[in-house]
């Protein structure tokens, strides 16, 4: 069989399970091309050993010689986001504080794949404390994007999407505050899903009732394999007492003939809603040209106006991510010395949230409850909510984020990626497909933000998109290393 990295994971599961390909040989190639790969674009973290890796590989061999299959991974090789907990691998954040942390328990993600089948064989790497779309940290450095080496990567699952795009795994997972899974998607040209609030829950967490803004996630090259993976992850857990029952089937949608069989669905363009998003040239032509190949699936896309306040929603989100934030980064905080190893945007993020008060925070969850209210009503009229996923293009990997978008000042870290608050701050799914690229040859997405617990519709969608748009998703990084 020709390189077994090239294949989807969907046939990749179906080639082992058939025995066509051997687990051991399905890790041998994927090694080999990160040890090929990975020294350049630093999408891995934390390696096992390769001769441990292989020998787990032989005992999923041994497993299916005897009829056994542990699930739809079955000897995938999976590398973490290095935010999440796996055995006996360190969980550093990025951080130098964390270097040394080796977790005795598996997340509950990542103990979902597991049991369905992957071996894990190292990290993904993230920026500091998962802060800010651009991956890089003191402990590995900086993640290169797949498609110019030069340019950020995104964040926060960074790794995750450069692994992805360079065929250095067969899926990713990730997770998602403020884009984490959608721009890294974007600027790396393959599909992540920010799942909606309490579809994926996340444990072990010190807090599971205010924590709502962030979740864990799937990243994949095609479809099916998102809808595999979210198929995994999902479903309800008591000690997560916000989390979801799943019932859906998530792949059923994705099949060859589903454009041809269901109605139309609508889909709302905001665009840059109304000029308030500030936006480099390029991106909404790039966006608008996805859409219209969604036109040519069947989908009926209209421009609209957001119809709520921008800037009262950002007000709201500034008060719900800083006491969020603070909450993550004090145990860091205190003294003089930890702090001092805190990248400075993380020290902003806690310092801001220490004038704030249980009113302010009541008044900005009624702003949040009126935007939610907001969308709901939207989504009476549309299927989806269409944005770019980004408002930048992947910038220089040596600078820490943009200052500016064009004339417009940025006055946060974080600001430049105002586009992605919209479904966070509502708990709502989002997925971010490849919508195309600049004529530097750089990658954007379109964010299709779904209906309350409608992965599903959003990922029969994004199936729709993947059959008109063949020629695009086929085109892949040109490798020189």
């Amino acid at each position: 069989m020709d390189d077994l990295t090239a294949l989807s994971a969907e046939a990749l599961s179906r080639a082992i399970h058939a025995r066509e390909v051997s687990c051991r040989e399905v890790m041998a190639a994927y090694l080999a091309r990160i040890e090929r790969l990975n020294p350049h674009y630093n999408a891995i973290v934390s390696l096992r050993d390769a001769d441990a890796l292989l020998r787990e590989a032989d005992a999923r061999d041994a497993q299916l010689a005897r009829g056994e299959s542990l699930g739809w991974m079955h000897g995938m090789p999976q590398a973490i986001k290095d935010l999440a907990n796996a055995t006996g691998l360190p969980t550093t954040l990025g951080s130098p504080l964390m270097r040394h942390f080796v977790p005795t328990q598996d997340g509950l993600m990542v103990a979902r794949m597991k049991a369905a089948g992957c071996i894990v064989i190292g990290k993904t790497n993230v920026p500091e404390f998962g802060l800010g779309s651009h991956t890089f940290n003191p402990v590995f450095g900086t993640t290169r994007n797949a498609w110019d080496a030069s340019r950020s990567a995104g964040g926060s699952s960074g790794g995750a999407a450069v692994a992805l795009a360079l065929r250095l795994l067969p899926v990713a997972d990730g997770s998602d505050f403020m884009g984490s899974l959608r721009n890294p998607a974007a600027w790396n040209h393959v599909f992540g899903l920010r799942p909606a609030q309490g579809r994926v829950p996340m444990w072990p967490a010190p807090e599971v009732w205010v924590s709502q803004l962030g979740t864990e996630g799937p990243m994949a090259r095609t479809v099916t394999d998102l809808a595999r993976l979210l198929q995994i992850q999902a479903g309800f857990d008591p000690r997560a007492p916000l989390s979801i029952a799943t019932t859906d089937q998530f792949a059923l949608g994705c099949g060859d003939n589903f454009s041809k069989s269901a109605p139309q669905p609508r889909i709302g363009w905001l665009g840059d809603l109304g000029g308030y998003l500030a936006t480099e040239p390029g991106v909404l032509a790039v966006c608008e040209a996805a859409l219209s190949r969604l036109q040519a699936a069947g989908c009926a896309v209209e421009p609209t106006a957001p119809g709520f306040s921008p800037a009262s929603v950002w007000d709201a989100w500034l008060v719900w991510r800083q006491l969020l934030v603070a909450s993550r980064i004090a145990p860091f905080m205190h003294s003089a010395a930890s702090r001092a190893q805190v990248k400075p945007e993380a020290q902003w993020e806690y310092d801001s949230a220490q004038g704030l008060s249980g009113a302010a925070f009541l008044r900005a969850s009624v702003e949040r409850s009126a935007f939610y209210q907001h969308l709901l009503a939207l989504f009476d009229r549309f299927e989806a909510l269409a944005l770019p996923a980004a408002q930048v293009w992947p910038f220089d990997a040596e600078q820490r984020w943009p200052t500016h978008i064009g004339a417009v000042q940025m006055d946060t870290y974080h600001r430049w990626m105002e586009v992605t608050i919209y479904a966070s701050f509502a708990g709502l799914p989002a997925l971010s497909m490849p919508a195309g690229f600049d004529t530097r040859g750089l990658p954007m997405g379109l964010q299709l933000i779904g209906r309350p617990q409608g992965e599903a519709a959003l990922l029969a969608l994004a199936a729709r998109y993947e059959a008109a748009s063949a020629d695009l998703l086929a085109r892949r990084p040109g490798v020189a290393h």
